[in-house]
């Protein structure tokens, strides 16, 4: 009998499984993953029934034969059959007419993926089936036991991800030609975050401490507090450089990393300009104080000299420039004031700078872990 009739009957109802072989990378430049699995299909093909009490099995060569389901992946990119030894498909035929169709492939999958908590996200992934010409008139999918349709993950060791959830559904796929049935297996990836700690968090950590560093050494030991500050801010974009490498480029969200590499780097550079408005305050405000001062010492001297007979007019004149004077002298006061405190100003910045930094880490670590 034809293909023709055996749909006659209404469709045919395919049930699937699948076993995960192994996922091999996840790629986040790509934004895929490449898994090996083995599909399993079966359906009942009541033309292929025979008297028996064992089943029939045929090897690669004989597959063409039989009607097969024309399953396909949507999302693969690209995808291959293993033929070694062997083209690794096999088809059992049962007395009743039950088919089991069972094939190895390695396929590379899309994966569409959120980075904007790197490294600290979760990613889910689907494996979507769908059959290419058939459609639902013809031929009806099902996971043939649920959400248990589909193992080997349990046993499945990632490098840098942990499969914390995976179920199955069923659907549709509507296009121009017509309706299409649609098996879906979505499965939920979870960063292992200790590897970025080792690798970014904590030398970033580092730097932000050394650059501390220099709040202990002497502001007269120019060389020092610079070499300090010029290498922690170059080391830093060093390692804000390389933790980019492996992420793709073209992307218009800001990640969890790159927030943390900039928080660190802005606390590195504002220990090296600290050093540098302090330096310059103090010799600008020491040079203003020196200016002061000549200035006064030359008007007691005009004062000294001046007769008595012109002390009603001089105090008429004073009325007008007294209050430059007062102000002047009110400025020197509160430079020279200021002056003093400056040189404390690396005590404030050994509290300021330590308390923000661990302020600023628990609302970052809080808002990513958790929300």
């Amino acid at each position: 009998c034809s293909d023709f009739q055996f749909f006659s009957d209404g469709p045919v109802s395919v049930g699937m499984s699948m076993e995960i072989a192994s996922i091999d990378t996840i790629s986040e430049i790509n934004m895929d993953y490449t898994a090996t699995i083995f599909l399993r299909q079966r359906w009942t093909d009541e033309r292929l029934c025979f008297e028996g009490n064992t089943s029939l099995s045929l090897d690669g060569r004989l597959v063409e034969m039989p009607w097969v389901p024309d399953t396909f992946i949507v999302d693969s990119k690209k995808s291959f059959l293993h033929d070694i030894t062997v083209e690794n498909r096999l088809i059992r035929i049962y007395p009743n007419g039950t088919v089991l169709y069972a094939i190895r492939i390695t396929a590379t999958v899309a994966c569409s993926m959120d980075l904007t908590k790197y490294p600290m996200d979760k990613q889910t992934c689907t494996l979507q089936l769908e059959s290419w010409g058939y459609n639902i008139n013809d031929v009806q999918f099902y996971w043939t036991r649920g959400n248990d349709s589909v193992r080997g993950l349990e046993t499945l060791r990632l490098a840098q991800y942990t499969v914390e959830d995976h179920f199955t559904s069923v659907s549709e796929a509507v296009y121009e030609t017509g309706r299409y049935p649609k098996l879906v297996f979505h499965f939920e990836l979870k960063r292992n975050i200790l590897y970025f700690i080792l690798e970014t968090y904590v030398p970033s950590i580092l730097l932000v401490v050394l650059s501390w560093v220099s709040f202990w050494i002497s502001q007269s030991s120019v060389p020092a507090r610079i070499c300090i500050g010029v290498t922690t801010v170059l080391t830093m974009t060093t390692l804000m450089m390389g933790a980019r490498t492996s992420l793709p480029n073209a992307n218009c969200f800001i990640k969890a990393i790159d927030v943390y590499l900039g928080i660190c780097f802005s606390f590195i550079f504002g220990a090296l300009l600290e050093y540098a408005v302090a330096h310059f305050l103090l010799a600008t405000i020491a040079n203003s104080c020196n200016v002061s001062d000549k200035i006064n010492k030359v008007d007691s001297e005009k004062n000294i000299n001046t007769s008595s007979n012109r002390k009603d007019e001089k105090s008429k004149h004073s009325g007008c420039s007294s209050p430059m004077t007062v102000m002047k002298r009110l400025f020197c006061i509160s430079d020279c004031f200021y002056v003093k405190n400056l040189y404390h100003i690396d005590n404030y910045a050994r509290l300021s700078f330590p308390l923000s930094f661990i302020i600023i880490n628990v609302f970052y670590w809080v808002y990513y872990l958790y929300f």
